[in-house]
């Protein structure tokens, strides 16, 4: 287990979920923790249960707070707030702007919240959830999984920029986990996801073993490393895979 006794570590969408399973995890190792959500009740019962302090609200604008709650230092950021927004190229753009702000931007607001005090010190910890649709892609999902790629690049980009600097830098991609999220998947969920779904503890063991073996991809469903590769080494097969999945499921009356 990574030693991580006494780091101030922020969790954010922390109220269920993988959120919930990565706050505990945490704080069963010593850490101490900010557990935040939108919904100030999830973030009490969560913290309330582990110890740890809520700072309720949206994650983009909690660092300073957080900072306080842990007495001046944050270690450790959990970028795992997300909002899985469905539909196609037709979402408005209402839906395309949440999805950048909560997916994306969320990310970029922390990371330059934090980077400041964490080169000056040469050490800091972002973690990103990003979901194996941010390395392959989700049928039905086109604001999702477009954000989650743009949250997988801005996270490469952060470890490639500053690793010589201390900054370590894990990226989770699941496939199907049992949240809220999953259920609110709908019939694509049902199809694609549902069937190989583990629980968020299962997320939270392997970022703790990523972050033991100084690695950037965590990967709690292995094969999605052999879907990968096969994206990269074949894209053209990958893409007709996908699109026999995607008449699979226009099949199910979607």
């Amino acid at each position: 287990m990574p030693n991580v006794q006494g780091a101030g570590v922020v969790v954010t969408g922390a109220g269920g979920g993988i959120g919930a399973a990565i706050a505990r995890r945490f704080a069963a190792a010593g850490a101490r923790v900010v557990v935040n959500d939108l919904d100030a009740g999830k973030a009490k019962l969560v913290a309330d249960e582990i110890g740890a302090v809520p700072v309720p609200g949206d994650a983009s604008h909690i660092i300073e707070s957080s900072r306080e709650a842990l007495g001046g230092t944050v270690d450790i950021y959990c970028a795992n707030a997300g909002l899985a927004s469905g539909g196609g190229a037709e979402a408005g753009e209402d839906v395309w702007a949440r999805a950048w702000d909560v997916n994306v931007m969320a990310h970029v607001r922390a990371a330059q919240a934090l980077l400041p005090e964490w080169l000056e010190r040469g050490s800091g910890r972002f973690v990103s959830t990003v979901s194996a649709a941010g390395l392959l892609t989700m049928i039905g999902a086109a604001p999702y999984s477009v954000t989650k790629h743009g949250a997988l690049a801005f996270a490469e980009w952060l470890s490639l920029t500053y690793r010589h600097r201390g900054i370590k830098v894990h990226a989770i991609c699941p496939q199907g986990v049992r949240t809220d999220m999953l259920t609110a998947s709908g019939s694509a969920g049902e199809l694609v996801l549902a069937p190989g779904a583990i629980e968020p503890e299962d997320v939270a063991d392997a970022l703790f073993g990523a972050i033991a073996a100084d690695r950037f991809l965590v990967l709690p469903h292995p094969e999605v490393a052999d879907y990968y590769r096969a994206r990269a080494a074949d894209t053209d097969r990958w893409l007709r895979g996908m699109n026999r999945l995607q008449r699979q499921w226009e099949g199910t009356g979607a």
